[in-house]
């Protein structure tokens, strides 16, 4: 699709938007508003799915708006049967743009990041409100724990050694965060705190081992009285 055709599409795609607009304050057109968008939307996101999918070397951008307008149209025009889900269909739309530029141009490994931050966020809006705030935000985290632990894995020896570390952290707070809702995070501290006192008490009892031992030094003898010489 060259810019030519580009342009024609859009421009067609807004007369379109335009006229149904026009035709609805007129009166000729009662309670389609949720139908002209959810078309309108549809469409901006083919046209800049389209510049994507053939110029996704150059025109890579092209795709996070042609996302976020078809999560739009999913929401305008399915927002109703979706129901509590609408906010995470959004959420994933959004999050397979930046999925698509990482899997299309390994280049651009930064896109995983936003992809992992978004699709954690779309799984803790999808979860049921029975859950308590301590489950999800544990799952926030360790999603996130994970998303940087991918970015460490794949480009920790080119570009990104740093992600190591706060996958780690946010690991270490998202369990602590999760555990703490069943009351567990007191038992896990005892035992750790047990665990660690029998490690040091296991290196240190090694260690003594290993040291060698002090050879007590040879008691010194009494020097021998000199002899005298024969009698002649």
């Amino acid at each position: 699709m060259n810019r030519t055709t580009r342009y024609l599409v859009g421009a067609a795609v807004l007369i379109v938007v335009g006229v149904l607009l026009l035709l609805q304050n007129l009166g000729v057109i009662v309670g389609a508003e949720n139908v002209f968008w959810t078309l309108g939307f549809f469409a901006g996101a083919v046209i800049f799915l389209s510049i994507f999918i053939f110029n996704r070397a150059s025109q890579w951008w092209a795709v996070i708006p042609g996302m976020v307008l078809l999560g739009l149209g999913i929401l305008v025009g399915f927002g109703n049967q979706l129901g509590q889900f609408s906010g995470a269909v959004f959420l994933i739309a959004l999050a397979l743009s930046f999925w698509l530029i990482f899997l299309t141009n390994r280049a651009l490994w930064w896109a995983v990041i936003p992809a992992g931050v978004l699709t954690s966020v779309a799984v803790v809006s999808a979860l049921p409100e029975s859950l308590g705030g301590f489950e999800t935000g544990g799952i926030l985290f360790i999603g996130l724990a994970a998303t940087f632990g991918l970015v460490a894995l794949l480009f920790g020896r080119e570009h990104a050694r740093w992600a190591i570390w706060p996958a780690l952290i946010l690991f270490i707070v998202g369990l602590a965060t999760f555990l703490s809702s069943a009351n567990l995070l007191s038992w896990v501290w005892a035992v750790g705190l047990i665990l660690v006192g029998l490690y040091l008490v296991i290196r240190a009892l090694l260690i003594s081992a290993r040291q060698p031992k002090a050879v007590p030094p040879a008691s010194a003898e009494p020097p021998s009285p000199p002899r005298e010489p024969p009698a002649q």
